[in-house]
């Protein structure tokens, strides 16, 4: 095969401000329903029981179907993909925004959850093949990874803003300016070679084995939030997904052209970013659930004023991944950066195991927070580089999905399984404790908070240790990047050598 290059065409900065503008909104659309969700949930007279539904057919399409949008996107070509999940998850949200009953509601946030798995890891590898001169793509990955880290908590804060100020319609509304802005001027400046799709046919097992798994999985762990782990039908969700995803990986072991090549799994190196980064996210969800709950329910926050108080978390992530992450990892190898960047979030949450019903924000939570996005910022940009370093350029759409799968897997398990802790303890300490509250109602109710408190204490232990595990993995696993020469070529073999002509164009 002959050798192609990515020619050093300065619209590509262009090109990343568009995809910087897709990935906030598929970022910041996981927690902006969240704060917007009791009042849709009013309007739409949605029950308490089928309200989760609202975030749960999101999770479950985007996480199930990652795979297959990565795969899409190396066959059909990486903008095309991009370009068609932006315009459909336009028009998912608007759906949403005009829903008048619930079930337009759920349909809405299952098409947005389709169309997030097709952009996600087609901006990733559109990223991964543009910048691979090694400042520069350092540059660039250091403000895609403060985005994927923060857009969580920029949700929380436009959610709360637009929930307060106008109302919950408008946090879907307000991805429509997004996508088409990105997607219009994607259009305009993104040139992809015909030679750099893969042109092998569609693994359609593959397909059904892993959306299927996938989604048993992710729906296990959300079933076991509302219903309980003991629950015979999370206990089938979760034992069907290891079957389906066992027959996946044989499946995938035997066929001509997998979904998912082994290789990119086995590689010691990616292998270790996606559990790490997976173990990572599990922990900063579970703060994002706690401390929105306790800055709104003990401490009496509005919705504005809760999202707000997640601005340090975002300053972190954004000082740690463009000048921390960003101006260290063509000099330090990556696993140097990535397991004391967990290992600063651990004690970040260590710090918040310290949570009272009077804790003063400036004095902890504030603190905590920037430690926080400092530690996961820093972490974060080495990994999204090095994830898609070295990667056949054919196989770049799947391993780019599989970063983002980590991290909707981790999601799913780190709220399900912290809210069932933090439930648990809280419910042991009300059966102590509440004799004492004596027959006063405002005795009750402080029992009741500080019963709230113990639970998220218990369950952020829980993150302490699982963020220390992923600190463990990173410094285990992860051998490569550093050094002067660029992450492209770092890896070596041909893979490296081979990638395709993507440039930005006027």
């Amino acid at each position: 095969m002959s050798k192609t290059v990515t020619e050093p065409n300065p619209q590509r900065w262009k090109a990343l401000t568009f995809i910087a503008i897709a990935q906030l909104m598929v970022v910041l659309d996981a927690t902006i329903v969240n704060i917007a969700l009791p009042s849709a949930q009013a309007d739409l007279e949605i029950s308490n029981g089928n309200r989760q539904w609202v975030i749960t057919a999101y999770a479950l399409a985007f996480g199930g179907l990652l795979l297959f949008g990565g795969r899409i996107a190396d066959l059909w070509g990486r903008k095309n993909t991009f370009v068609t999940g932006l315009l459909g998850f336009a028009g998912a949200s608007a759906l949403g925004g005009a829903a008048t009953e619930p079930w337009m509601m759920f349909g809405a946030r299952a098409l947005q959850g389709v169309f997030g798995a097709l952009l996600a890891p087609a901006a990733l590898s559109i990223l991964a093949v543009m910048f691979t001169e090694s400042k520069e793509r350092a540059k660039a990955f250091g403000i895609y990874g403060a985005i994927a880290g923060g857009g969580g908590a920029v949700g929380l804060i436009l959610g709360g803003v637009l929930t307060e100020y106008l109302n919950w319609r408008w946090t879907f509304f307000v991805n429509i300016p997004f996508a088409i802005v990105a997607a219009v001027g994607a259009f305009a400046v993104i040139h992809e070679s015909e030679g750099a799709r893969n042109r092998s046919p569609l693994d359609i097992p593959g397909v059904l084995l892993s959306t299927t798994g996938l989604v048993s999985l992710v729906y296990g762990f959300t079933r076991a939030e509302s219903e309980g782990w003991s629950d015979g039908g999370t206990i089938g969700m979760f034992v069907a997904s290891a079957v389906l995803l066992a027959a996946f990986v044989l499946v995938e072991s035997k066929v001509r052209a997998p979904l998912l090549p082994l290789r990119v799994l086995l590689d010691r190196n990616r292998g270790g970013i996606y559990l790490s980064m997976g173990l990572a996210v599990i922990g900063m969800f579970g703060l994002f659930l706690f401390l929105t709950y306790y800055l709104q329910v003990v401490k009496g926050y509005s919705p504005v004023k809760s999202g707000l108080a997640f601005l340090p978390m975002v300053t972190g992530m954004i000082v740690g991944s463009t000048q921390i992450g960003a101006r260290l990892m063509t000099r330090v190898p990556a696993r140097l950066l990535m397991g004391p960047g967990f290992l600063a979030a651990a004690v970040a949450m260590l710090m918040l195991t310290q949570l009272e019903l009077d804790s003063s924000y400036p004095a902890l939570i504030l603190p905590a927070q920037l430690l926080l996005g400092l530690g996961m910022g820093t972490a974060f940009m080495p990994a999204m580089s090095l994830a898609t370093t070295g990667i056949d350029p054919r196989d770049a759409g799947v391993a780019s999905a599989m970063v983002n799968t980590s991290q909707q897997v981790g999601g799913a398990i780190g709220t399900a399984l912290l809210n069932t802790i933090a439930a648990s303890a809280t419910t042991t300490y009300l059966d102590d404790h509440m004799a004492q509250a004596g027959a006063s109602e405002q005795g009750a109710r402080l029992v009741q908070l500080q019963g709230m408190v113990e639970g998220y204490t218990s369950a952020i232990w829980w993150a302490v240790g699982i963020l220390a595990t992923a600190s463990l993995v990173a410094f285990t696993f992860i051998t490569a990047g550093g050094g002067k020469t660029g992450p492209a070529v770092a890896s070596g073999g041909k893979d490296a050598e081979e990638e395709p002509v993507l440039v930005a164009m006027h």
